[in-house]
This record gives structure tokens, C-alpha cells and sequence, in this order.
């Protein structure tokens, strides 16, 4: 029994971060992260020293992980014999090492003060680390949970970490009951109250627009398998030039936006195929294509003319680690290891950055955005100018049928509200939307559906405080947090034992 208890309670602590994990989507459970955090709170407060409660930070963010990223074993299975060996041990290490950063929180919360205070600061600051750090992987952050609540209006200050902080709040009200902590449980009930209150009434204020450009969003649900597959590449994209062409009664889109990777041509040889999608759309087409400068090949938007001849190009800028491109991928590739989307090698190469992309008078700037790329706030911020909406083409089949892709979904949703923009969203899978600038979906397909929707673009809200000081605000909050949980604790002002 003596072996046996150290184990059941690392079992434990890592099933109290899988039921934290259960506010992610698609399951929504908000409340149970909050509650998951408020027992962890009350645990770093028994933790005899630094090094449990990193054990502890550790074994509750390991089950977190699992839960909230069980869809990373999904690109590993496209081609079952040639990486489906990798599935597990990428699950298993992507969720533990992203807990190394939970531990290190943890531990650091508990030398400050060990209260939730602590916690609040001290695991702000290793999530907003773990946004930046190798390229970043801003992934099922705990303010996430937020996105279907009117909480999530809170985006406008301090984005998706700002939430993150609310959901400590949340953690708040739990520890302070459990320790009689009245007023304190008191005082964070009132600030999730307003907060609330404030949310429900900026909802209720900015109406749904009806009226103005309208951007048809096209779905040829092409699973991932036999996306590239000769034998069915031809259907797809003849159910894009269908969906393309049809009329909905309703006249001709002034957009008409196709996924990423839509068209299974290189650029450079897809002069007869964007003529035939212009015979079409009678109608300029944004589409996702892949293109070659030498032995460099991007992942790209193109947007073509009515006539359709190319104009504009987007380049992804920012790509998927091990998926899109690896480090020393010639000399690892000998060894059989290469990015999962990549034909060969290294594998893709970097864009320049964020650029917008000129729609037209009507529709306005638009910056461009390539599946992973709708995850990053930060690179969403260094765009010179601000635009007049944001255009996100993805390919979610490689996110599987069950979080992934909802998960995906509700970050776009927060970048329009941390951005006060509206998102235009095409998904090769779904869920393709049209997203206004408070983060409502005024129009969808469903995911694993083919079709097309005719949507209204919104207009843009005004902008923003989180636009235009990214996370500076919620990384000096944190510090505050941190520092004068450390102060009470140790500072000269600490009560004294009589």
C-alpha cells in the first residue's frame, strides 16, 4: 500500500486536471475548470514544499493536456503505416512537456505565497511563456473555457490570458469557501458578477448586421486521407466548382473564399484550372493553393480575378513545428522522419510575415490568416496596419472529427473579439463560419458536411486595448499578482504569530 499511494495520487491529481480539461471544447463545462483549480489552489496550499507542489502542477497539467489535445494523435493516423507509431508517444509528450511549465508555475506560486493569488500570477506567466517560447503553442489555454459565456467580451483588454485570469477568479471563490475566506470569496464573486453583467450588456448593445458585402464560404469536406488521393482529388475539387457556380437566388457573392490547400495543383501550373474557376464564380476567388520559388515550396492564398488570372499573394508565415516543416529536416529525413504535410525534407518555407490582402473597395484590407496561424494573437497584432476583417482558410481534417476542430473554431471566435473584427472562416472539413466582431457565428456549416454558405460580412467594431497592447497588460498584472502575494507572505506588513 505504501508503493501504491504515491501512484493512486498521481492518478488522481492527473484526473483533477482532466475534469479541468473539460471546459475546452467541444464539451464546454466552464465551471469545472474553475473548480479544478480551485481544489488545486487548495492543495498547493497543503504542499509541504516547492517540490510537491511542482509535482503537483506537473501531474495536473499532464491530465489537462491529454484531454484538451487528445486530437494531436489525428495527423499521425492519415497514413497509419508510415507514422501511426508516433501517435501515442506524441500525445504522451506533448502533454507532459507541456506540464513541465505547470510545475514550474506551481512551484513558484508556492515560494511566493502558495495562495490563489500566487497561483493566479505565477501560472499566468508560464502559460503566456508557453505562447511564445519554440515558435509558441498558444493551445487550450484555461481562458478558452470562456469563449461561449459572456466572459469572453473580457478578450477586449487582455485577450485570451486576460480570460485566463477570470477563470482563477473562478478558482477564487472555491479556495476562499474551503478556507473560511469570506471576504475574499466574497469579493471574487463580484468581480465575476460585473464582469458577467458587463459582457451580457455588449451583446445585447451590438445588433447582428444584415446588410453589406457578402462573402460565400465554401466546404468540400475532403477527409484527410484522400484529400491528395488521384482518385478522388478530381471529385473534391469538381464539388468546389460546383459550389462555386451555384446561384442561390440571391445574386453573385462579392467574395468567394475556398479552404487551404484547395486546389491540388501546384501554383505554377494551375493556369487552365483557375480559368475554369472563373467560368464559375463570375466573381474574384481567394483560395488556398501551394506554390514554388526554386526548391522552396509555401503554403499560399492566391486571390484571382474575375478573369481568373492570380493577383495577390499571401505566403503562411508562421508553420507548424514537425507537421509543416523540421528543423534539419534533409538530415533527419534520411532517418524517415519528415513533416507530416510536407512532401519532403525541410518541408515548407516561412512567409515574410502578416501582410493584408486588398478585396476590393466594398469588402476592404483583409489579413490573410492559414489554419495555425488563427491561434497566435501576437502575430495577428504585428500586421502594419489594422484591417477591415480577418480571412482565416484552413484545413481542420487534420484535426480528426472531435475537439480539434471546435477547439480551432473558438480561437478564431476570440481573435475577432480581441481584434473587434469580423472573421470570414473556410474550413476544407469545417467548421466554416462567419464570426462578427463580438465572437457571435452568424453563419456555419456544420462540420463533416460539403456545402457553401452565403454569408454578410459585419462590420468592424471599434478597435481595441488588446490590439494594441497585446499581452504587456496581462504579463504586468501577473507580476503584480506575484509580487505582492510574495509581499504579504514575506513583506514587512505580514501579521506576526502572538
Amino acid at each position: 500500500m505504501r508503493r501504491l499511494l504515491p501512484i493512486l495520487r498521481l492518478l488522481a491529481l492527473m484526473a483533477l486536471g482532466a475534469v479541468a480539461g473539460l471546459g475546452q471544447a467541444p464539451f464546454g463545462l466552464w465551471l469545472l475548470t474553475m473548480a479544478g483549480f480551485g481544489v488545486a489552489a487548495i492543495l498547493l496550499r497543503r504542499a509541504v514544499s516547492w517540490k510537491r507542489a511542482a509535482w503537483l502542477g506537473w501531474a495536473m497539467g499532464t491530465g489537462y493536456f491529454a484531454l484538451s489535445l487528445v486530437w494531436i494523435v489525428q495527423p499521425f493516423l492519415v497514413d497509419p503505416l508510415r507514422h501511426g507509431w508516433m501517435a501515442p508517444f506524441a500525445l504522451v509528450l506533448m502533454a507532459g512537456g507541456l506540464a513541465l511549465l505547470w510545475a514550474l508555475g506551481f512551484a513558484v506560486a508556492h515560494a511566493a505565497g502558495r495562495g490563489v493569488l500566487a497561483l493566479a500570477g505565477a501560472l499566468g506567466l508560464a502559460e503566456i511563456l508557453r505562447a511564445y517560447i519554440f515558435t509558441g503553442f498558444p493551445w487550450a489555454l484555461s481562458g478558452h473555457v470562456l469563449t461561449d459565456t459572456p466572459l469572453a467580451q473580457m478578450a477586449v483588454w487582455g485577450g485570451a490570458h486576460g480570460l485566463g485570469l477570470f477563470v482563477m477568479l473562478g478558482a477564487a471563490v472555491l479556495a476562499g469557501l474551503w478556507h473560511r475566506q469570506w471576504f475574499s470569496a466574497t469579493l471574487a464573486v463580484a468581480a465575476l458578477t460585473g464582469a458577467w453583467v458587463w459582457g451580457a450588456a455588449r451583446l445585447q448593445m451590438h445588433a447582428v448586421a444584415d446588410n453589406g458585402p457578402v462573402l460565400r464560404l465554401i466546404q468540400p469536406n475532403a477527409p484527410q486521407h484522400q484529400k491528395w488521393d488521384p482518385a478522388f482529388t478530381p471529385v473534391f475539387f469538381q464539388r468546389q466548382i460546383s459550389f462555386t457556380a451555384e446561384d442561390s437566388g440571391k445574386g453573385r457573392p462579392d467574395l468567394i473564399v475556398w479552404p487551404e490547400t484547395a486546389v491540388p495543383l501546384a501554383l505554377e501550373d494551375a493556369g487552365l484550372v483557375f480559368e475554369h474557376i472563373a467560368q464559375a464564380a463570375h466573381a474574384p476567388v481567394l483560395l488556398g493553393i501551394q506554390r514554388f520559388e526554386g526548391a522552396r515550396m509555401f503554403n499560399s492564398a492566391v486571390l484571382l480575378g474575375a478573369d481568373g488570372v492570380p493577383g495577390q499573394i499571401y505566403d503562411k508565415h508562421h508553420l507548424v513545428p514537425f507537421g509543416e516543416y523540421i528543423p534539419l529536416g534533409d538530415a533527419l529525413s534520411d532517418f524517415g522522419l519528415r513533416g507530416l504535410a510536407a512532401r519532403d525534407g525541410n518541408g515548407f518555407a516561412a512567409g515574410p510575415g502578416p501582410r493584408l490582402m486588398n478585396l476590393g473597395e466594398q469588402i476592404g484590407q483583409a489579413l490573410p490568416l492559414i489554419c495555425y496561424e488563427a491561434v497566435f494573437p501576437n502575430d495577428i497584432n504585428a500586421a502594419t496596419d489594422r484591417p477591415a476583417l480577418l480571412l482565416q482558410i484552413t484545413n481542420d481534417a487534420w484535426f480528426g472529427t472531435f475537439s480539434g476542430p471546435y477547439q480551432h473554431l473558438a480561437q478564431a471566435r476570440l481573435r475577432a473579439i480581441e481584434q473587434g473584427l469580423p472573421l470570414a472562416r473556410a474550413a476544407n472539413t469545417g467548421v466554416s463560419a462567419m464570426i462578427d466582431p463580438l465572437g457571435r457565428i452568424t453563419a456555419q456549416i456544420g462540420l463533416g458536411q460539403a456545402g457553401y454558405v452565403d454569408a454578410v460580412l459585419p462590420a468592424p467594431g471599434l478597435d481595441t486595448l488588446y490590439r494594441q497592447t497585446g499581452d504587456w497588460g496581462v504579463l504586468a498584472v501577473c507580476w503584480l499578482l506575484l509580487v505582492g502575494a510574495a509581499l504579504a507572505r514575506f513583506g514587512p506588513m505580514r501579521a506576526k504569530p502572538r
